[in-house]
């Protein structure tokens, strides 16, 4: 996780690196119903398509996450939250005393005990409440846990001004020192940052501020995942459904026009219903990060987003020109959809369903880890035998879809235990597949990460984990393609393939952009009014979707809905991500040579990301590597437009 006390941010970005790790992309994945050769995947379950939505006490243990790598029972976690509030104010003692080595190391000694037994308590808080966002107890105790936090925060806010301000002979000597070895990295890291790092008085009045800065993300989360109620609508089999944040993609991804349509009119008229609301969250959540971007003596928040990974501008801003560069390629593609399609016009609910219709096909959950172990055995038998015991044995991965159960899917990594991996499968959507493939990459990054790293190391940034995530994407399209000499099941890969970079590469740019945009109004003291987040990401759509493309005036809502928006300058690193990952695949299945590769997953924070992949063979600073990857987009859309235009 790095160092929660040093970190130059305080304890509001500690919790959302806890609490909030790799939620994977609205994403889309491919399908295949090739035979398997795997031996992996007869251990799994299997479990029916349900049109009504289980409460979490109906759904089958053995399709659910075992917490037991991090606490045995709910009553192990009270004993070490006790622990916790009676060892956090013993460091406190340390104030004022930093002036020489023996209590810098005690302290730091003391701190990494704390740090450990504090991520794994947020860990499981979050892992726990994201089963069930209605469980009481889970709230209580995630409420409790953060209130705690916000206190130590305050306590020991003397650290890291403490250590500022040694002078920079004496702060050279503790790198000079064997024994501060382990801290090396971050001690470093954290030199770099005096700069936006404030008086000791100053930091404890931004801890203690913390949980109040962050209550925008959690006030969308509990609207929009447990309040919100977005109506019921019949699915293409005339079976009414509930629409929720995780069925809306299902109900777009359906061959029935009026399905599609229905659910999205009836989803973001939810939204709209609580739009002020919304509006008024993100809102607050820009004023946070402009606050404490302005407090830290930060040009702007993107720049203070971009400082603690060492990203230039430059490397966002060539993405959003190297994007917009390649704008025509996705109206051709948007126009081949038209065609495909035989629709007049074409809205947003038109451009997800497969352009392959066919096409039928439903993959069980023992089915879709068969083929994701397949699709990665070019990484070797450690890394495909490890998922699979994972995936099959350990229990890293709830499964399936429960009243109240966090929305979409993410991978958590620990360093006490095992990764985590929170999905909402459903066998009838193969994009779940490729989301599957997705969050393995992510556990399995952390995999090695926590075995060739200390614990100060071991936690990769965002950035990095976006490429091991979408590089297994990759590996799974190629896998499937080469396996295939069925002209329709190629264009349905291929489709998907083309899908996947339009929502990872062009739509994550397009967000990145809004995210620019709505910081740089407030910063300049433009109201941030509902109408202003709708003018400006109306702007956006027309220009992303060209003019021939009907947009309607509910998406102008969409802005609200977008969790990363409440955590924002994220989503940029989704589509550097895949312009990296796709330089890597293609490097690994060229060569066979998967060393530079297993090193990258094995870096964690022991350098910074642009420096990493430099290491790994790919140049972030150069527009290069995302041109070549909307290249292959480009080149995958006139390969479709052959396979499908007769």
């Amino acid at each position: 996780m790095g160092n929660y006390l040093c970190h130059p941010y305080g304890i509001r970005d500690f919790l959302l690196r806890v609490f909030y790790q790799h939620a994977t992309p609205t994403g889309f994945c491919k399908k295949s119903n090739l035979k398997s050769v795997s031996k992996f995947a007869p251990g799994c379950r299997r479990m029916a398509h349900m049109s009504e939505i289980p409460t979490r006490s109906q759904v089958a243990e053995g399709d659910t996450w075992d917490l037991k790598s991090l606490y045995a029972s709910p009553e192990a976690w009270e004993c070490d939250f006790e622990e916790l509030q009676a060892e956090y104010p013993r460091l406190g003692e340390f104030r004022g005393k930093l002036l020489a080595k023996q209590p810098i190391l005690e302290l730091l000694r003391g701190d990494e005990t704390l740090e450990r037994r504090v991520e794994r308590l947020a860990q499981y808080a979050h892992l726990k409440l994201s089963e069930d966002g209605t469980d009481t107890a889970a709230l209580e105790r995630m409420a409790r846990l953060q209130g705690c936090l916000a206190l130590v925060g305050a306590e020991l806010s003397f650290f890291q001004s403490e250590l500022m301000a040694l002078e920079d002979a004496t702060f050279q000597s503790l790198l000079d020192d064997e024994d501060f070895a382990p801290w090396h990295v971050m001690l470093e890291k954290l030199r770099r940052k005096k700069p936006h790092t404030l008086s000791t008085s100053e930091e404890r009045l931004l801890a203690l501020a913390a949980p109040a800065l962050g209550a925008s993300d959690e006030i969308y989360t509990q609207l929009a995942d447990v309040d919100m109620k977005y109506g019921k609508v019949r699915d293409e089999a005339g079976v009414e459904r509930e629409v929720t944040q995780s069925s809306l993609s299902e109900f777009l991804e359906m061959h029935d026009r009026r399905a599609r349509r229905e659910a999205f009119d009836s989803f973001y008229k939810e939204v709209g219903e609580h739009s002020y609301t919304l509006s008024a969250a993100l809102h607050n959540s820009v004023r946070g990060d402009v606050f404490q971007a302005r407090a830290r003596n930060h040009a702007s928040a993107r720049e203070a987003s971009l400082f603690s990974d060492d990203v230039p501008v430059a490397v966002y801003d060539n993405l959003i020109a190297s994007v917009r560069s390649r704008l025509p390629a996705l109206f051709r593609y948007y126009d081949l959809r038209k065609r495909v399609m035989g629709i007049d016009t074409i809205h947003y609910y038109d451009t997800r369903v497969s352009l392959v219709p066919d096409i039928k096909i439903q993959t069980s959950w023992d089915e879709a880890v068969t083929l994701v172990l397949d699709a990665l055995a070019p990484l070797g038998g450690e890394y495909v035998e490890t998922l699979a015991r994972g995936l099959c044995e350990e229990r890293w991965c709830d499964r399936y879809e429960n009243k109240g159960k966090h929305s979409g899917a993410f991978s958590y990594g620990t360093y006490s235990g095992h990764p985590y991996i929170l999905m909402n499968y459903k066998p009838d959507v193969f994009t779940d597949v490729s989301t599957l493939a997705h969050e393995a990459g992510h556990s399995m990054h952390s995999f090695y990460s926590r075995r060739a790293q200390n614990f100060q190391n071991y936690h990769y940034p965002i950035f990095l984990a976006e490429v091991a995530s979408t590089f297994n994407e990759m590996l799974l399209t190629e896998h499937l393609l080469r396996n295939t000499t069925d002209p329709a099941m190629r264009a349905y890969i291929i489709a998907r393939e083309v899908d996947e970079f339009r929502g990872t590469i062009y739509r994550q740019t397009m967000f990145a952009e809004f995210e620019m945009l709505v910081h740089a109004a407030e910063e300049a003291g433009e109201g941030l009014s509902l109408d202003a987040f709708r003018k400006i990401y109306r702007g956006l759509l027309d220009d992303y979707f060209g003019k021939d493309f009907a947009v309607d005036d509910a998406l102008e809502l969409e802005c609200l809905r977008i969790p990363h928006f409440y955590r924002a300058f994220y989503v940029y690193k989704y589509a550097t991500g895949i312009s990296a990952a796709a330089a890597l695949a293609a490097d690994v299945l060229k060569t066979g040579d998967t060393s530079r590769y297993i090193a990258f997953l094995s870096s964690g924070c022991s350098e910074f990301p642009i420096d990493t992949l430099a290491r790994a063979g790919v140049d972030m600073l150069s527009p290069a590597p995302v041109l070549s990857a909307l290249d292959l987009f480009e080149r995958r859309v006139a390969e479709l437009e052959e396979l499908l235009v007769k």
